[in-house]
């Protein structure tokens, strides 16, 4: 049995204040942003994708420097999920 103190087990393992910390705010904003135009409704579709895929290039960035397996597929999926509908409102 692993013996952690309370310190340990709540110590930041995240990088603060470099490229990451900022590209993971602004990722976290703009996908939050793009869940607003979402909710507003169909008028606002394209800009909903395009702050999603802007969001979700953050976090795959994220996810290569972090070297988060997680992170990188699951935006790396919904990126390339929005990419098709991206296309398909442009030349459609």
């Amino acid at each position: 049995m692993i013996d952690m103190t309370e310190q340990e087990m709540t110590k930041k393992v995240t990088p603060y204040k470099d490229v990451t910390w900022y590209v993971k705010w602004i990722s976290c904003a703009l996908i939050l942003t793009a869940t607003s135009f979402r909710a507003a409704g169909p008028t606002l579709y394209i800009y909903d994708i395009i702050f999603s895929i802007l969001g979700m290039f953050g976090w795959i960035y994220v996810g290569f420097k972090w070297n988060d397996r997680a992170i990188l597929l699951l935006n790396g999926c919904l990126c390339a999920i929005l990419l098709g509908a991206f296309f398909r409102y442009m030349f459609t």
